[in-house]
């Protein structure tokens, strides 16, 4: 099992390079290199160059080739990824039992957190669409469409998996013109998962909305669940858990309605109304009447009192 040491600095650069390596609160993308494994055929070194191309610039595509399998030893991928600080790891390898074979994994303290085996059934590389291509660092738009990617739990951490692999910066607020790219993910009762790339594009339409049309531009990959190596709930929990610093900070007795307006809520102690102090008016004033009577009533609650 790979182990990281902590090391004293010893110089000002070298207390520079070990506080980039902590965790920080915010994370910014998520670094992903791709390795080959044992024996990569033509049709899997081609697929993990286009899944590299979509992921460009935070990725980095290493040619040489490492007889190695990851389900068995996977100290050579720890090491890697702790060298190249990337969090996210895909491996092409080829043999009779399991062809084209493409393992999608990511780590958690530079330790193994979960790796999910996919066969590459049909494949279509990018450069067999001969169209125009969306420009590299682009932000796609995710598509997950099926009930299975909420029904099965190997096909949950997937979900997430992609989401880790293709999620950029975070964004407040959304230009339609920005949205260029669009990623779909198809997810069947069988196990297979289609994954189809698309360019998005505007039309008009004789109105103020545009006319959203997609073409294809690669790849497109017919994915095959194999094997999967997930974390276990506790640790995918710790992976998951947000700072302190990062959490908003709750205001008491404020809360917003269904249609985003900001309600208040004030306490006040308890109120004394005939005791309370009115505006003086002529209206307001009690008659010789109202006054005798009163005094009437103070002095029978008195007798009541004392008897």
């Amino acid at each position: 099992m790979f182990r990281v040491f902590t090391r004293k600095p010893t110089t000002r650069k070298g207390k520079k390079v070990l506080l980039s390596k902590e965790p920080k609160p915010v994370e910014g993308p998520k670094q992903c290199i791709f390795l080959q494994g044992r024996n990569p055929s033509d049709k899997t070194r081609k697929l993990l160059k286009d899944v590299y191309e979509l992921k460009k610039p935070d990725a980095a595509f290493l040619s040489r080739k490492n007889d190695f399998v990851p389900f068995e030893d996977a100290s050579l991928i720890e090491k890697m990824c702790y060298k190249k600080e990337a969090a996210l790891f895909g491996v092409g390898s080829h043999s009779k039992k399991r062809p084209h074979n493409i393992i999608l994994g990511r780590t958690f303290n530079y330790g193994i957190l979960d790796m999910i085996e996919l066969g590459a059934d049909k494949f279509k590389a990018m450069s067999e669409f001969h169209n125009m291509k969306v420009l590299a660092g682009l932000k796609p738009c995710l598509i997950f469409n099926g009930p299975a990617w909420d029904l099965n739990q190997d096909l949950k951490r997937l979900k997430s998996l992609f989401i880790d692999f293709f999620h950029r910066e975070k964004v407040e607020s959304i230009r339609l013109q920005g949205l260029e790219h669009a990623l779909s993910f198809t997810a069947t009762e069988n196990g297979s998962i289609y994954f189809r790339s698309y360019r998005i594009l505007l039309k008009k339409s004789g109105q103020r909305t545009p006319r959203v049309e997609l073409e294809e531009i690669g790849p497109s990959i017919d994915f095959k669940l194999r094997r999967t190596k997930l974390a276990s709930d506790d640790l995918y929990k710790e992976s998951c858990k947000i700072p302190r610093e990062v959490k908003p900070l709750t205001k008491k007795n404020i809360s917003k309605d269904a249609f985003g307006t900001k309600l208040g809520r004030i306490h006040i102690g308890k109120q004394d109304i005939p005791r309370l102090q009115t505006r003086k008016m002529k209206g307001l004033k009690k008659t010789p009447e109202e006054k005798k009577l009163m005094l009437r009533k103070k002095k029978l609650a008195r007798k009541q009192a004392t008897a």
